[in-house]
């Protein structure tokens, strides 16, 4: 038995999801970058996390404005993801400007504890946000016409 996709969707790709992966690589690698520089104290990763946060931002924002246009186009209707995915993403967001703020204070107070602790919640949000949008897809993926 062949799965066959709906057939508005066979035509259509949402916009946002050619930008939601950077904002989710680039607070995943902010983690790692504020562990490396509680590990060695090297003010390079320090300015790392700043750019990857503002880079994760920007691109976090144009896929808000492409998830808007999303919305009106009905030919994505059916590769949408579900509200929840989109509030938790809204979420990480606002997790990641929390954690801009943080990493603007000075020096290695600004990342230890507090930048540490903010990277890590944001992480896991971002994970909060795959799981709800793949358990959808995947019980999608699996329905029968």
């Amino acid at each position: 038995m062949a799965l066959q996709s709906p057939p508005a969707a066979s035509n259509a790709y949402p916009f946002s999801a050619l930008f939601v992966p950077f904002p989710f690589v680039c607070f995943t690698l902010v983690l790692l970058t504020d562990i490396l520089y509680w590990r060695t104290s090297n003010l390079m990763w320090s300015n790392f996390s700043d750019w990857l946060l503002f880079f994760g931002l920007i691109v976090g924002a144009i896929s808000l404005i492409a998830g808007l246009i999303d919305l009106i186009r009905p030919a994505t209707r059916a590769l949408r993801p579900p509200l929840s995915a989109v509030v938790v993403y809204i979420g990480v967001l606002l997790l990641g400007i929390l954690n801009s703020f943080i990493h603007a204070g000075d020096g290695w107070t600004a990342i230890v504890p507090a930048g540490l602790i903010a990277s890590a919640v944001t992480l896991l949000a971002m994970i909060a946000s795959v799981y709800l949008t793949a358990g959808t897809r995947t019980a999608n993926a699996w329905r029968i016409p």
